[in-house]
């Protein structure tokens, strides 16, 4: 069993994956660490377990996207062991992880409340 060392938000976690599975594993943190960034630039730096939830619903809503469009997801590419995904968005995308960010700051500031 390999092991791999993944950066996410700029916190370094040690994976185990199979043998041969580790470019794959980089590729996808690669991502995550990338959906990461955008949302603590969109919104300001929040809470590891907020992240994660804002992370996993940007990505449940783009593969929801997906699905119903009937599109495949596009392949994760990476140039170099320390590539970095592409910084671009459209306009469009960063208006719909503001819009998610929101969402999920009025829903944590309701459960705080209670």
């Amino acid at each position: 069993m390999a092991q791999v060392t993944i950066t996410i938000n700029s916190r370094e976690y040690a994976v185990a994956c199979e043998d041969g599975q580790e470019v794959r594993i980089l590729q996808l943190a690669r991502l995550l660490d990338e959906k990461a960034k955008l949302l603590t630039q969109a919104s300001g730096q929040v809470n590891e377990n907020m992240l994660l939830a804002m992370v996993g619903l940007l990505l449940a809503d783009e593969l929801s996207e997906l699905k119903k469009n009937g599109a495949a997801p596009a392949p994760v590419e990476i140039q170099s062991a320390n590539a970095t995904l592409s910084e671009e968005i459209d306009a469009g995308l960063a208006e719909k992880i503001n819009q998610i960010a929101q969402e999920i700051n009025s829903v944590a500031k309701k459960i705080e409340s209670m």
